[in-house]
């Protein structure tokens, strides 16, 4: 997948304000229009104007594209990580797909698939009441604050249009409450953080979105964690207990005599906590140690000369 230079395609700078978009955008839209233009690949063009427009004429995504593009150039290879939007907080809701979602790029959907549909803010005026909008943001916490629950300060980036027309971010810090036994995936709602109500209508809620950040030694599914352990050959050959880190604390594990690498032991209810809460696996992974000395090579000579042992005898050789 390739970078797509939204920017580029509209024929704007990366400043332009939301008025200079649009304007731009009705000028190429009658250019490449397929009905009335007699440029080639003008159908192509039509779509993928289309498909810029719809970002850039949008303070959200375009505060979030344009985060997203500070390092990339028209055509490199692309991959989106995969909390690219991380503390950005979006109103509406995820993406409604319908006749015209073929419309978009394999590199559209990767970024905005989920919430490519905004929804209006109502009208205001006259005796008019109507609830604020919720608002949406993904947010990043520590795999051990689902164990404990956690009380942190949570920054999101607010896109919004200054009086010049430009899109701007806005940095707001909420104190969240993190529950124990929080899942990946699951939302934390905050009544009245969503978009302001008109008239007397209440404030919209805001919707915060589980995502763990990536861990050194523990990765997740669902409420199970899994750790691949080090073991030493001894510990694995003559069995024996070893520690074993978790996100709530050291715990002992008992290898049995003649393990090896890949097997997998479960501590049952060690996963994340919960009405039933998740297990915690362990897969054994031998290191061997090295042999950078004249004794630890004399070791392995003699361990080649005492042991009848071929690792690749179930091969036949």
């Amino acid at each position: 997948m390739e970078f797509e230079d939204y920017y580029k395609i509209m024929g704007v700078s990366r400043d332009a304000t939301q008025d200079e978009i649009k304007r731009a955008y009705r000028k190429l839209a009658r250019k490449y229009h397929p009905d009335v233009s007699k440029e080639k690949d003008a159908e192509e063009k039509f779509k993928k104007l289309g498909e810029a427009y719809e970002v850039l004429k949008d303070p959200e995504k375009r505060a979030a594209y344009d985060q997203l593009g500070k390092n990339w150039k028209a055509g490199q290879d692309f991959h989106p990580p995969p909390d690219w939007d991380a503390g950005f907080e979006f109103s509406g809701g995820g993406f409604t797909g319908g006749a015209d979602a073929d419309a978009y790029s394999d590199f559209f959907e990767s970024l905005f698939g989920r919430r490519s549909r905004s929804y209006a803010g109502g009208a205001a005026g006259g005796g008019f009441h109507m609830r604020g909008q919720d608002h949406h943001a993904k947010v990043l916490i520590d795999l051990e604050d689902a164990y404990s629950g956690a009380t942190r300060n949570i920054s999101l980036q607010v896109p919004e249009v200054d009086p010049s027309g430009h899109v701007v971010t806005k940095t707001r810090t909420l104190k969240v409450r993190i529950p124990k036994g929080v899942k990946q995936g699951q939302q934390i709602r905050l009544a009245g953080q969503g978009a302001p109500g008109v008239g007397q209508g209440g404030n919209g809620d805001l919707y915060l979105e589980i995502e763990f950040r990536p861990h050194p030694f523990y990765r997740v599914e669902g409420r199970d964690v899994y750790l691949d352990l080090p073991v030493a050959p001894w510990e694995v050959a003559l069995g024996g207990k070893v520690q074993v880190p978790t996100p709530s604390g050291k715990l002992d594990l008992k290898i049995p005599a003649g393990s090896n690498t890949g097997k997998k032991m479960r501590l049952k209810g060690k996963g994340i906590p919960g009405r039933h809460p998740g297990d915690f696996y362990v897969e054994l992974k031998v290191m061997v140690p090295p042999a950078d000395t004249e004794k630890a090579k004399e070791i392995y000579r003699e361990m080649e000369r005492e042991l009848p042992f071929n690792p690749r005898a179930a091969l036949g050789v």
